[in-house]
């Protein structure tokens, strides 16, 4: 007879879980470390309508994510200033992936056809994503500052004072472009003593400055890396709107927006907006 007591056993079909945890009497569970009894709480449907609940959901997590999106870039602002480029990098690339997840949220909000959000619109009132908050700190982040449209948020002193600070911040193209100055371009004296509360507008110094990272990528490889971030966050931040756009269209083509803008009309005009000029104009030049 053979001795096979050296021989691999086989696994145990069935493992044993002794170890999971079910006792929490005195410990923290998953559902109170995320609050889950406040965020599952806070889908009110005021029509009652089976589908308002898809329609409140959608922007609920679009808002969750832009809160991301707000935390990763006003941390990769502050690495590009301190000259942290790589730790910059990585916030940014995640930003990119946020973007992603919520362009793809309107292809949910797709499936709501115009019979069934007439059955819930009128209760929205004047509110609209148009008034969302956390998108212009986005847009401020990004450099599209429009002061004028803070008046919207004058009903909270502390949100109007938060975007207010956000107004008075650098954004990230600033920080991108001190980093240009930095390591020795040629950056004019105007644009980096510009009005940081206004739009941005081209320069051609800044563009000769990223001409020159472009053509000499191993001198400049982490500027050249970061105006690549850069174009990334543009590139999705428009398919992002266009996406929104198209959904708008087809549940309500081109009626007002709740909001009072022109709906359709006005998410067009907003996908001629430009963050980073350069870095897309020196595509036709290099």
């Amino acid at each position: 007879m053979s001795d096979n007591s050296n021989k691999e056993q086989p696994r145990e079909q069935g493992v044993s879980e002794s170890n999971i945890h079910t006792d929490f009497t005195n410990n923290m569970t998953y559902g109170e470390y995320l609050q889950l009894d406040r965020i599952l709480s806070s889908q009110n449907r005021l029509s009652g309508h089976h589908d308002e609940m898809l329609f409140i959901v959608i922007h609920q997590v679009s808002e969750l994510w832009m809160k991301l999106i707000i935390h990763e870039l006003e941390s990769a602002i502050a690495s590009v200033r301190a000259g942290n480029l790589s730790a910059a990098f990585k916030m940014l690339s995640r930003v990119s992936k946020i973007q992603q997840q919520i362009k793809e949220s309107w292809d949910v909000l797709s499936t709501l056809t115009p019979s069934e959000y007439m059955q819930f619109r009128e209760k929205l009132g004047q509110s609209s994503g148009f008034q969302s908050y956390q998108y212009r700190m986005i847009e401020f982040a990004l450099g599209y500052k429009t002061p004028h449209i803070l008046t919207i948020y004058k009903k909270d002193p502390e949100l109007h004072d938060r975007l207010q600070k956000a107004m008075n911040s650098p954004g990230l193209y600033d920080a991108a472009i001190e980093a240009l100055a930095k390591a020795g371009l040629d950056i004019h004296a105007d644009v980096l003593n510009r009005d940081i509360t206004k739009p941005y507008t081209p320069h051609e110094s800044v563009e000769a400055a990223w001409l020159e990272v472009y053509k000499n990528v191993e001198q400049y490889w982490d500027l050249y890396e970061l105006g690549e971030k850069l174009v990334d966050i543009e590139d999705w931040l428009q398919q992002w709107r266009f996406r929104h756009m198209k959904t708008v269209e087809r549940i309500i083509g081109f009626k007002m927006g709740t909001g009072g803008s022109s709906g359709v009309n006005y998410l067009k005009k907003v996908l001629d907006q430009r963050f980073f000029p350069e870095l897309w104009d020196l595509r036709t030049k290099i």
